[in-house]
């Protein structure tokens, strides 16, 4: 697919090519790698190498080989899909655990329905949670960065983990929660690249809104929500409940808000549609990370609101031009 339609009319044809769209979105994710790498090291650059080279290579060969059709690596969207699987894994994950999310990203939630713009869920977050049902162990085993040349990695929990497990132990939570959010905005210490700097993946970010490749209102809403929600349960029980900033600045909100919520193909073609779309994923992601057995909630959040994308472009879905 080498050119877009966008939905509904007037349709306005410019030159803008799929490829060059997934060329910004892998440019917005360059800060975010890079610091992933230089934090955790060699260990990360494996799990990068491993994720892309597997999506790209398996595309090619199902495309080519089982669906006989031409291939369609140089659109980039498996660049982009194996760049965010790897930032949704550990830097620590086995290399034959990434090449499965792989499979599952690229073979199961994107070309089992067609390809690209035909696909029902967000590929890398399919593959991240598949991985995580399946390999919870190794999913959930988080290293301390060290650095490119560092020592050797150490076991660490996230931040969400530690206040979980650290609720459950009976810790009060003002010993659990760290309260420098300045040094948080820089680097979150513990979980997967997509979680060691959100100002690396805001610059992403702002860079994407800059070039008009996505617009804001799904991930505002998304963040809108989960400042809502964190700030009337930990008014209403201080002793139990995170607050707005730590719950915006920890876990996978910034990767998935930003990148992963705002893909073209499984979020809703109007703007109020894309609202309601985030407000589901800021309160389903809320309502995880405190009363669910998992830490963290954004994937789960974000593939079960794909499934009701058809349902909100139908709800919302924009006039026809001309109408009133």
């Amino acid at each position: 697919m080498s050119k877009l339609l966008v939905s509904p009319s007037p349709h306005i044809h410019a030159d803008v090519s799929t490829s060059a769209l997934m060329r910004d979105v892998v440019i917005a994710l360059i800060p975010a790698v890079l610091v992933s790498v230089v934090f955790y090291g060699w260990s990360e650059l494996l799990v990068l190498g491993v994720s892309v080279a597997s999506c790209v290579l398996l595309e090619y060969l199902v495309t080519r080989f089982m669906m006989h059709k031409p291939s369609t690596i140089g659109d980039l969207s498996a660049v982009v899909t194996g760049l965010l699987l790897a930032m949704n894994l550990p830097s620590s994950t086995p290399w034959w655990i990434v090449f499965i999310g792989a499979v599952v990203a690229i073979c199961v939630a994107k070309l089992s329905f067609g390809g690209l713009g035909q696909n029902v869920f967000n590929p890398a977050i399919a593959g991240r949670v598949f991985l995580l049902i399946s390999f919870p162990m190794q999913m959930t085993t988080w290293e301390a960065p060290q650095g490119l040349f560092g020592a050797d990695a150490i076991s660490g929990a996230t931040p969400l983990g530690q206040v979980k497990e650290g609720l459950l132990a009976g810790t009060p939570l003002s010993e659990l929660v760290n309260s420098d959010y300045l040094s948080m905005l820089f680097t979150n210490i513990g979980g997967s690249a997509g979680e060691i700097s959100a100002l690396a993946l805001l610059a992403g970010f702002v860079y994407l809104l800059c070039r008009r490749v996505i617009k804001p209102h799904v991930t505002l809403s998304i963040w809108a929500t989960v400042a809502l929600v964190s700030l009337i349960f930990s008014l209403a029980a201080p002793e139990r409940f995170t607050g707005p900033l730590f719950n915006l600045l920890t876990g996978g909100m910034i990767l998935g808000s930003c990148f992963m919520a705002t893909d073209y193909v499984t979020s809703p073609m109007s703007v109020v549609g894309g609202i309601v779309y985030g407000i589901g994923i800021g309160f389903i992601t809320m309502m995880i990370r405190y009363f669910g057995s998992y830490p963290e909630g954004m994937s789960f959040a974000i593939l079960l609101m794909n499934a009701v994308v058809p349902l909100l472009n139908m709800w919302f879905h924009q006039k026809k031009y001309g109408r009133a």
